[in-house]
């Protein structure tokens, strides 16, 4: 397999009050095409910075990022934008949508936005529709995004996500503020458009929903102080024996 992300002595560093706060401290590491890779540590350890600043969306303060063979430090900021549509798809907690827009609307923006999409408005739109028929939810195009469920708006930002067929997707705690069961139907599809190639980076702090991921790497003020390997999540009836080792992993590393 092909690496789509390269990250070397990867620094992060806030300047406040004069005083420097180093929440990213010389990071490698490297994700395959096709990986779902969690990111998890304590809170305040650098894994959204670390999901952000790999993903372009925050600037590095030292060290190098390859994506899809771009070196991302040598992107102008236009660039860098064109990157992060055409080739990244975002899923956060907070499940922004444009509030005057209907759901299917804001499925299809970035499409719209897109230099690297040419195609007519129309087979857009099939496509957006295609999307929320796989993920069950076709029947909400037409809804306001505050006459949806929380589960039913997070499905709708993975099909955003995937509006521009992404190289990668970045997930930062895509299922932390549904209740298990939307929390449970939002892994299975990203399970699923994983098991169909897409790569996934994805910060949690659920066990659950880690131990769906092939790989998962543990930061500790802002280095990777190791990594476990699961291997691809296909039969769900180990779920609970990868949840056990993954969650013994993680108390020998002080979880």
């Amino acid at each position: 397999m092909s690496k789509v992300i390269e990250v070397n002595d990867l620094c992060k560093t806030y300047v406040v009050n004069r005083k420097q706060n180093n929440v990213l401290r010389n990071v490698s590491f490297s994700i395959e095409e096709g990986e779902m890779v969690g990111i998890m540590g304590p809170s305040g350890s650098g894994k959204s910075t670390l999901l952000y600043t790999v993903s372009g969306m925050d600037k590095m303060s030292a060290g190098e990022v390859s994506f899809n063979s771009k070196r991302l430090s040598e992107l102008s900021e236009n660039d860098m934008a064109d990157v992060r549509l055409d080739e990244m798809g975002f899923i956060f907690q907070q499940m922004y949508m444009m509030k005057n827009l209907t759901v299917f609307d804001n499925i299809i923006l970035p499409a719209v936005k897109s230099k690297k999409i040419s195609e007519s408005r129309k087979d857009t739109e099939k496509r957006g529709r295609a999307l929320m028929r796989k993920l069950g939810i076709e029947n909400i195009a037409d809804n306001d995004i505050n006459e949806v469920s929380g589960g039913q708006l997070q499905r709708a930002c993975i099909c955003r996500s995937m509006i521009n067929k992404p190289k990668v997707i970045f997930a930062d705690e895509p299922t932390g503020a549904l209740n298990r069961t939307s929390s449970d139907e939002v892994m299975s599809e990203l399970v699923k458009i994983n098991n169909e190639g897409t790569t996934i980076m994805m910060v949690t702090h659920d066990v659950k929903v880690a131990a769906k991921c092939s790989r998962v790497l543990y930061i500790v003020d802002g280095n990777i102080q190791g990594e476990y390997k699961l291997g691809r999540f296909d039969d769900s009836s180990k779920l609970r024996d990868r949840e056990i080792e993954l969650n013994n992993w993680l108390m020998d590393m002080g979880w």
